[in-house]
């Protein structure tokens, strides 16, 4: 079997803290070094985030090639990215991702074999123990959202549900991977943090300036590219390291989608349908009056002993909080997250 070329996109803005982790992991694997290409497209950085990745690139020998995001936000870079790969598969990684195992693109491209597979997902966020609460509490739950988990639409397995999604989606296990065929309807939250597609359902069609995960599955989707493949393997994702920081990405999301919503950029209409939106409010009513959140901290602790549980109810109250306020004054201005102190 030839291994298949794959080249990883990752874009950063400010992400000195851990882009180091994130190109060793690649840099490390077990796969043919010749087949892999990493390009980093950073939002002009404040800090040595782009001097750290070529101090990298040629200290351990890797095919790096850096880019530069005048637009700044992820889905920009994600776009620019794709835009100059040359390989067969194409990697969505994050800055604050790390592959935990030095076989993880190996196990993550053999779902390709299957000529109808389009697209492969790792099935965890690795649990680590000495990660910050945060963290911890977004891999436990299996969403880096709380509002998803209720939604149903999270996309890995979570502690509390025993489950990768919520949504019903038919499914076949391979033994080292389940394959997932999507519909319209039913899209989990896929397509970032270790995302694997191939080039060639990506070609060939019209593209915006901007690369939104749910959004160009969707498309993939709509073209008859509905088989994905969740892999038993796991991606660290260095979330965030306090709750500062979690709220500024929450405030992120918000501001983000309502600004690219009111201009009709975003294609994916999940919030639209009845059942979205009944599943909203419940949640409001959960994280107004927290017992149902609490309840699941504590069945989620009963489950793996981690104080990060009771983090829940707290997450669930905030994000109604900062999404409520900030989806009411984007009724009256628009405005995208500004980067200048990210």
């Amino acid at each position: 079997m030839i291994d298949k070329s794959i080249s990883f996109v990752i874009p950063t803005l400010n992400a000195s803290g851990t882009i180091d982790k994130c190109i060793k992991s690649i840099a490390s694997q077990n796969y043919p070094r010749n087949q892999i290409e990493i390009l980093v497209i950073d939002g002009y950085s404040s800090d040595n985030t782009a001097q750290i990745a070529k101090e990298i690139s040629k200290e351990r020998n890797v095919n790096l090639r850096i880019y530069y995001n005048h637009d700044r936000t992820c889905e920009a870079g994600k776009q620019i990215g794709i835009m100059h790969t040359k390989n067969e598969i194409i990697g969505l990684i994050d800055s604050d991702n790390i592959l935990n195992d030095r076989n993880w693109i190996k196990k993550m491209v053999e779902p390709f074999n299957d000529p109808k597979i389009v697209g492969s997902e790792p099935l965890y966020f690795a649990y680590r123990r000495n990660d910050p609460l945060v963290t911890r509490y977004c891999a436990l739950l299996g969403a880096n959202d709380p509002m998803c988990f209720y939604l149903g639409n999270y996309d890995r397995y979570s502690k509390l549900s025993n489950k990768w999604t919520g949504l019903d989606i038919p499914t076949k296990d391979k033994g080292s991977y389940i394959v997932a065929e999507l519909d319209a309807k039913n899209i989990p939250t896929i397509g970032a943090n270790g995302f694997l597609f191939r080039k060639q359902a990506y070609e060939h069609r019209e593209h915006s300036k901007y690369f939104f995960d749910i959004d160009e599955v969707y498309k993939m989707i709509m073209k008859g590219y509905k088989k994905f493949a969740k892999v038993k393997i796991g991606i660290v994702h260095l979330y965030a390291e306090s709750l500062k920081i979690f709220i500024k990405k929450q405030k992120r999301r918000i501001l983000d989608y309502v600004y690219y919503n009111k201009k009709n950029i975003r294609v994916y209409p999940w919030a639209n349908n009845n059942s979205s939106k009944f599943k909203i409010c419940k949640f409001v009513i959960f994280s107004i009056i927290p017992i149902i959140p609490l309840i699941d901290a504590i069945r989620g602790y009963i489950k793996v002993k981690d104080v990060a549980w009771f983090f829940h109810p707290i997450a669930c109250f905030l994000t109604v909080m900062i999404y409520t306020i900030y989806f009411i004054k984007g009724k009256f201005k628009t405005e995208i997250y500004n980067r200048d102190r990210w």
